[in-house]
């Protein structure tokens, strides 16, 4: 019986995963429509990267209007999912104030989610709110320590700083 369930829910993951495979694929042929169709499908079927990408698609205007307000709810959803570049995405959504309204400290806190996933660029970001004081108290240990992080994960502007 373990047996039989582990295998329908085995397959059932992977018509779940085909639909942001077959995305990714409508997406490498430009085909930006298509795209969008099976990444709503799979983001609906809270599939986190499906989710991530709709949001570029969003940002973009790739096979939508622009739209930065739908990009920041979907990278929202897939920072719900775990997706950490979806909490890196949303937190500069607050940082710039794109599609959200501008807010220091909600970066400061989705960056966070995403530098604690090792995401070097979240990890400089943070670094740049505490160098700057924006969102958090001025603290040059802080910054640091996260772009000293963010070289660490491989981002080679972090690594000039500490």
């Amino acid at each position: 019986m373990k047996k039989l369930i582990f295998v329908a829910l085995s397959l059932v993951a992977g018509l779940l995963a085909s639909d942001y495979v077959d995305g990714l694929n409508a997406y490498k042929a430009k085909d930006y429509q298509k795209a969008k169709e099976l990444f709503e499908k799979a983001c609906d079927d809270k599939d986190a990267k499906a989710c991530l990408n709709l949001g570029l698609l969003y940002a973009k205007g790739q096979g939508v209007e622009q739209n930065y307000q739908k990009a920041s709810k979907l990278w929202q959803k897939a920072c719900d999912y775990k997706e950490i570049i979806g909490c890196a995405n949303l937190g500069n959504c607050y940082i710039a104030g794109q599609g959200v309204e501008q807010n220091y400290q909600k970066a400061r806190e989705f960056l966070q989610k995403a530098c604690d996933g090792n995401d070097a660029l979240a990890c400089y970001n943070l670094g740049l709110l505490y160098k700057k004081g924006q969102g958090v108290k001025q603290n040059s240990q802080q910054t640091k320590t996260l772009f000293n992080k963010a070289c660490y994960f491989g981002f080679q502007n972090a690594c000039e700083y500490y």
